[in-house]
């Protein structure tokens, strides 16, 4: 039987159609509607960063307190008519806020203040919305990519704990005595919306890319960028919770001067606390929370360590082998010198709304930029030979 001759060009199976390529295992299956998924998050990163603004004018306009109930539900509709109006402000006018502070203020004047507290929480009622309506939209169309759900939900029972927060802080500022909100409180709302907008920024960045795609990408990952840039992100939201014991207690207003503090290095009231002498109470180490020298002080010792620690993080990144990564490190370096501009701007002007708002908003987008260094860290943008490091 005679052989058919075959070119060496031929190939094998040349007569068959060969099979389409097909997703690997770690693929299949998982895609989900990670862009979709990925603009609600953007939606809601705005929404919080917004949310984070506005609480920040809420407290320099002394507004926090105008509304002394917290009805999550029925708090939404506001005042309609003169009548509930008065209701509203006969409640305020009970407060320790209005007896101490506001003695006389008129109703015009009240609702002021009133509306820049409706608001923020009109605001919080706004994200809850849309994150339910995100959450449970992608999960009955079940387009939520295997492995995410319980990410998405921790948003959600992170700004429930949130707004419970909420009203925890506003619940000190309406005790007898008490014309502003307690500052570590205050810290712990403040801290609580950092950490949602990492949560939020960390799972845009993952959606940013397959599955398939970050595992490949993790085998390059830069694992001392890595550790700088986690350790940078924890020092910094240190710095943002001592940022917001500052503003607390208009510790900012104090000490309008730098690099000294009104011609001292170290406030020589910083570790007197009024009523209490001994070490050994426990009132004195709470009390100390509460005194502007003090918390000022810590608030920029930590900022210069911040700003060394970032220099050598940025150090680190720019020897990176990935441009991304240089470029994210880049980025970060100017942001850090940036808010430090804007630190000192709000020390000069005594925190005047416009100053305190910027330093507020720069803490926000350098927050994002680490987390996005050490998301690059972790996950590095390979780029081919032909086209070069990305």
């Amino acid at each position: 039987m005679a052989l058919k001759k075959r070119s060496i060009f031929e190939e094998v199976g040349g007569g068959a159609k060969a099979p389409a390529p097909q997703a690997g295992g770690i693929a299949r299956g998982q895609g989900g509607a990670r862009r979709g998924i990925r603009l609600w998050l953007m939606l809601l990163f705005a929404l919080v960063m917004v949310m984070i603004v506005v609480g920040g004018l809420t407290r320099l306009t002394d507004s926090g307190l105008s509304i002394t109930e917290w009805k999550p539900f029925t708090g939404a509709m506001p005042p309609l008519d003169h009548a509930a109006w008065m209701v509203e402000f006969d409640k305020y006018r009970a407060s320790p806020q209005y007896q101490l502070q506001n003695s006389g203020m008129s109703l015009t004047a009240f609702q002021t203040i009133y509306w820049w507290e409706w608001g923020h929480r009109q605001l919080g009622r706004v994200i809850g919305l849309v994150w339910a309506l995100g959450f449970f939209g992608f999960l009955v169309a079940r387009k939520i990519p295997r492995g995410w759900a319980p990410r998405l939900l921790l948003l959600g029972a992170l700004g429930g704990l949130q707004g419970a927060i909420g009203w925890w802080m506003v619940a000190s500022g309406l005790q007898e005595n008490q014309v502003t909100v307690a500052s570590y409180r205050l810290a712990t709302h403040l801290g609580l919306a950092f950490l949602i907008l990492g949560f939020i920024a960390w799972y845009v960045f993952l959606l940013g890319r397959s599955e398939a795609e970050l595992i490949q990408a993790r085998r390059q990952r830069e694992a001392k960028l890595f550790g700088m840039s986690t350790g940078l992100m924890h020092l910094a939201f240190v710095q943002i919770v001592f940022g917001a014991l500052v503003a607390g207690i208009d510790a900012g207003r104090g000490f309008p001067t730098w690099p000294d503090m009104n011609g001292e290095f170290f406030p020589s009231n910083a570790l007197y606390v009024p009523g209490v002498t001994a070490l050994s109470d426990p009132q004195y180490w709470v009390g100390l929370l509460d005194n502007p020298g003090l918390v000022q002080f810590v608030h920029r010792m930590t900022g210069y360590l911040l700003a060394l620690f970032g220099l050598g993080v940025w150090i680190v990144a720019r020897k990176s082998v990935h441009r991304a990564t240089r470029r994210a490190g880049h980025l970060m370096g100017l942001m850090m010198l940036a808010q430090i501009a804007l630190g000192i701007g709000a020390v000069l002007t005594a925190a005047q709304w416009h100053a305190a708002i910027s330093h507020q908003v720069g803490a926000v987008i350098l927050w994002v930029l680490i987390i996005r260094l050490r998301h690059l860290a972790q996950y590095p943008r390979v780029g081919s030979i032909r086209k070069g490091t990305v």
